[in-house]
């Protein structure tokens, strides 16, 4: 049994909107409270913000295994439901947008990727999941990762109460997926054929792998100098501008 607390997420429904919608998504064990900020600005006034919380990390777990493919079934039907052209994903997430994109009928047209995983080096936290037999060892040490990282830095404070309130199965085997498929496939790759793809970074944040395919490759990007790896979070009017300006 998880021993660590574990919290439903809960958001209140919002009314019908004329506006057009934009799903978020959260990246590795995260849910959408990050993106709760935007809708304070330019662009939750002009879009339909859709904070779509992921199975076992804010909506309840699949009854299948949680994987990229069944996380990108779950955000292509919610496309499809509301007819969503845009999604914003988070790290691990635009993996999941660029299956979810590739998905027949899926409305998803538009990849705004937030430092999303272009090499395997980006899976720096899903990836050490591949190193655990075990859901509740794997989620009980990556917390203690977390403390100690979160100790002078508050952005990785919220993300560790997020990753606490994750499921840890969940979480466990989408690590383990997550690190298989980028043994497999360069994640770069798979986004840029997916859809028309928008690349948000602060290259301070990035490892050096993921920078040298990004010049070797290009793909329109928007630099987000002296931002976190969460610019939702700590710089939420800069990005808002900047999607409003990308997508306009």
């Amino acid at each position: 049994m998880d021993k660590t607390k574990r919290v439903k997420m809960t958001f209140a429904a919002k009314q019908p909107s004329n506006r057009p919608p934009i799903i978020f998504i959260a990246g590795f064990g995260g849910h959408s409270s990050m993106y709760k900020k935007l809708e304070n600005t330019v662009l939750g006034a002009r879009y339909d913000l859709i904070l779509l919380n992921l199975p076992g990390f804010g909506a309840p777990i699949l009854t299948e295994k949680t994987t990229l493919n069944s996380l990108a079934d779950f955000v292509a039907k919610k496309a499809r439901e509301i007819g969503a052209q845009i999604v914003v994903a988070h790290s691990v997430a635009s993996i999941i947008a660029s299956l979810a994109a590739r998905m027949p009928d899926c409305p998803l047209s538009t990849i705004l990727s937030l430092e999303g995983n272009i090499t395997s080096e980006d899976a720096y936290f899903s990836g050490t999941a591949a190193n655990y037999a075990d859901p509740i060892i794997f989620k009980t040490d990556f917390l203690k990762r977390l403390d100690e990282m979160a100790s002078s830095n508050s952005i990785i404070k919220k993300y560790r109460q997020e990753i606490e309130e994750a499921d840890p199965i969940a979480l466990w085997q989408l690590g383990r997926d997550t690190a298989d498929f980028s043994s497999k496939y360069v994640p770069g790759e798979i986004l840029a054929s997916a859809a028309d793809v928008i690349y948000f970074y602060n290259p301070e944040n990035c490892p050096d792998s993921t920078l040298k395919w990004l010049q070797e490759n290009p793909m329109k990007r928007v630099v987000l100098n002296s931002t976190s790896h969460w610019p939702s979070i700590d710089q939420p009017d800069l990005l808002a501008n900047e999607i409003i300006r990308i997508i306009s």
